[in-house]
């Protein structure tokens, strides 16, 4: 059983539409295996992922990022006069996608020995970090007792 039935979800959550979309989407069997790709995580921020493009050149490809959406493709242009008595080596078409998280940006891209490299940097805005709030030891608008009064009440 492969179908997740995610319905209990949306009448409990608000704003949370895109997250359960993706999620259907996961779930789905018609997801391209052309061309093989890796995704690692470099540094506790920085992610890269590596597309296997053999054959392809820099002008065969195009990299796109769009409403969170990353989104890499390429077309070969083959020569008319090719006449090929065995074709084992791929060079369909293609158009991968790859939802970014928020705060995900794309860093650079470079083409090297048939791999495309595509480099990704989450910064989250300051205002957005965790920070640590410092807890007074008096409330705000309470009296404390002074002088003579303090003494008394002891």
């Amino acid at each position: 059983m492969r179908n997740f039935d995610f319905s209990p979800l949306y009448r409990s959550t608000i704003g949370f539409d895109r997250l359960q979309s993706l999620l259907d989407s996961v779930t789905h069997e018609s997801a391209p295996t052309y061309p093989p790709y890796n995704i690692e995580r470099t540094s506790e921020n920085e992610y890269r992922i590596t597309v296997a493009v053999a054959g392809f050149a820099e002008s065969d490809l195009d990299i796109e990022v769009k409403q969170n959406v990353l989104t890499i493709s390429g077309k070969r242009t083959e020569p008319e006069e090719a006449t090929y008595l065995y074709r084992g080596i791929a060079g369909r078409s293609f158009e991968r996608s790859f939802q970014l998280a928020d705060h995900v940006e794309v860093q650079g891209a470079r083409l090297e020995n048939g791999l495309l490299h595509v480099d990704l940097v989450r910064r989250v805005p300051e205002a957005l970090k965790p920070r640590r709030i410092e807890i007074s030891s008096t409330a705000p608008g309470s009296k404390s007792l002074e002088g003579s009064l303090a003494t008394a009440a002891d």
